[in-house]
């Protein structure tokens, strides 16, 4: 299919980037697997026993946070460098991202030996920002927000020569992040529902793909309302950009939904859901509390669903997504603090 990152820009101006992609298959996921196991651990799928006792269900945590880079993006990562075409290798590659997908394409890249460059919001989450470092790549930072960084990646990819990696717009990279259904669905077969973040909708496209077809399975993802681009984007069909995407979970931060993903989740996506930043934050203090666990606020997106849906899930198996545990070290102390209760 033809995808686009926009179709109408804030002023109204129709804009047109054009990719010729098709969406991932089954099969894709399968052979993804094949070299994503080769280069990073299968995660835990772990039964959280004082979620289990609120919900009144059987929930479990699919430990992503537990990867290398701390966060689930790096299985895509390692995918789209195995597959990378030679003319690339040499010049790089270059990618925008609040942290995560920074780090997953650094890490990627050292790994297969390639250079990389990211670019960043002005203002990003420094201890992210180090990791991307110690993995070797070059960083950036550009603009107010993450949109502005891809931008400034998008010209340099055409200026430089590099392959610009897409945060969703990728299906080698959704391939790669979908294997972590595969592993949910050999480990726990009888899912009745998944609760996956939405930033721009690769992994929880790739559930759709595994959980949401081979069990099953309800999937719902969930975005803050203080980013909520994707979610217009799969309730009302239409891929407008919002004017901003200021919210306490950085690792959902687009103002721009994606094309790709955007339709992979109209066609498997069970549910959207919006929650408010105060719940995102008090979903990470409680996951500090309660399990020990030390989640970004991405993460803690799925458990604050969750959470709002109270007697829904009675019974049910649940699966939430733990996305990953970077989180920065001033939101850190303010959540040992109880400070929380507001965005940053």
């Amino acid at each position: 299919m033809t995808t686009y990152d926009t179709v109408e820009s804030p002023d109204e101006t129709t804009v047109f980037s054009y990719h010729d992609l098709e969406p991932p298959t089954l099969s894709d996921v399968y052979a993804a697997r094949s070299v994503v196991s080769r280069h990073l651990p299968e995660t835990p799928l772990v039964r959280s026993e004082f979620l289990s006792a609120e919900l009144d269900a059987d929930v479990y945590l699919k430990r992503e946070d537990t990867l290398p880079t701390g966060a689930f993006k790096v299985r895509g990562g390692v995918n789209l460098c195995a597959r990378l075409d030679e003319e690339f290798h040499d010049p790089g590659l270059v990618a925008a991202s609040t942290g995560n997908h920074g780090q997953s394409v650094a890490y990627a890249g050292r790994e297969f030996d390639i250079p990389v460059v990211v670019a960043v919001p002005g203002d990003p989450n420094p201890d992210k920002v180090a990791a991307m470092e110690r993995f070797g790549a070059e960083v950036h930072p550009h603009g107010r927000d993450y949109d502005d960084a891809r931008e400034w990646a998008e010209a340099r990819a055409r200026t430089e020569g590099y392959r610009y990696v897409h945060s969703a717009n990728e299906p080698a990279l959704v391939a790669g992040v979908a294997t972590a259904g595969l592993e949910v669905v050999e480990r726990l077969p009888e899912v009745d529902t998944l609760f996956c973040p939405v930033g721009g909708g690769s992994s929880a496209s790739g559930y759709c793909l595994t959980v949401g077809d081979i069990a099953d399975a309800d999937v719902v993802g969930v975005q803050s309302e203080n980013a909520s681009a994707m979610y217009h984007a799969w309730a009302e069909g239409h891929l407008r950009p919002r004017e901003d995407a200021d919210t306490y979970a950085e690792g959902l931060q687009s103002r721009v939904p994606f094309a790709l993903t955007t339709e992979m989740l109209r066609e498997g996506l069970s549910e959207m859901a919006l929650v408010s930043d105060d719940r995102i934050e008090d979903a990470v203090e409680t996951m500090l509390r309660e399990e020990h666990l030390l989640l970004e606020g991405a993460a803690c997106a799925a458990v604050a669903a969750a959470l709002e849906r109270g007697d829904e899930l009675a019974g049910q198996t649940v699966v939430l997504q733990v996305s990953g545990r970077n989180l920065a070290a001033s939101k850190l102390e303010a959540a040992v603090c109880g400070e929380g209760g507001g965005s940053e």
